[in-house]
């Protein structure tokens, strides 16, 4: 499975990329809004911290205008991928900018039918909405499930990108189903590398070395 941060903090970009565990980032106008800063001088920092694609979302409504704002974004670097909402007339937009080899992630996605539409419309990536499926009463992992049901029966090549997790056990139960990507913040991946019984462990190797009085160095 691979890893993308849901962040527009580049602070945290940069140490996360250090681990060589992350594999590209998304973002959204609210993390944007959040970082304070400006939207193009952000994406493009973004662009060169990390080799993987880097979602910049559009926040035109209509096809062409759309596909204006793509056209700017996509000077911002080589990695960069169009996020497009799932929209009449954002899957109209995917198909233009897919059938020009643009990378393409579709937002905002709550059910197996939309995703179905985005892979036929060349979506690279579907972006299911799992944290807040939950929030109004769904399991977010079935809908998971369901599309990468439909995507294998008709061998699509889109990936599922698993977005709003909110906790480790939403990046299991994707992994476990099979999805592609998972996109977490920053605070949910350093979770991934926690486990109480391995700080106890840890905390008991160091107490019985130092008693050795040994060095390595």
């Amino acid at each position: 499975m691979k890893f993308f941060v849901d962040t527009a903090d580049t602070a945290e970009i940069a140490d996360l990329a250090a681990t060589g565990l992350l594999d590209g980032v998304t973002t959204n106008p609210t993390l944007i809004a959040k970082s304070g800063r400006k939207f193009l001088e952000v994406i493009a920092e973004i662009a060169k911290l990390v080799d993987g694609p880097v979602s910049a979302e559009v926040v035109a409504t209509d096809t062409d205008s759309m596909l204006r704002e793509a056209a700017k974004l996509l000077t911002l670097g080589d990695n960069i991928c169009i996020k497009l909402p799932l929209t009449f007339d954002g899957l109209k937009a995917c198909k233009r900018l897919t059938d020009d080899g643009v990378k393409v992630n579709v937002t905002l996605c709550f059910s197996a039918t939309q995703a179905l539409l985005a892979a036929k419309a060349g979506a690279s990536f579907i972006s299911p909405f799992v944290g807040r499926h939950d929030d109004v009463g769904f399991d977010g992992m079935d809908l998971i499930a369901d599309i990468k049901q439909i995507y294998d029966n008709y061998d699509y090549r889109t990936e599922i990108l698993v977005a709003s997790i909110r906790h480790p056990v939403h990046v299991l139960q994707a992994a476990k189903i099979g999805a592609d990507v998972s996109t977490m913040p920053p605070n949910v991946i350093r979770q991934l590398f926690k486990h109480p019984l391995t700080d106890n462990g840890l905390k008991a190797f160091l107490e019985d070395w130092a008693k050795t009085g040994q060095s390595i160095l």
